[in-house]
């Protein structure tokens, strides 16, 4: 099985919806943990970069990339 490729800024998607209805997120944040923030209603999580890559389901925007 291929690794999931995310960065930051990316927006995904996630197998789940969030509780305000929208599939969403911002990747905000990336180290050991990652924080995302729902676009719906703004709300942010941290979670452990396996469980995001098990919960995420595919970029649906790639961010800028810094050069």
């Amino acid at each position: 099985m291929d690794a999931k490729k995310f960065g930051l800024n990316d927006t995904v998607e996630m197998k789940k919806q969030h509780p305000c209805g929208t599939n969403s997120w911002k990747i905000i944040r990336m180290g050991a943990d990652i924080r995302i923030k729902c676009l719906g209603c703004g709300h942010s999580i941290m979670i452990p970069r396996n469980e995001f890559a098990k919960k995420m389901k595919r970029v649906t925007l790639p961010g800028e990339s810094e050069s």
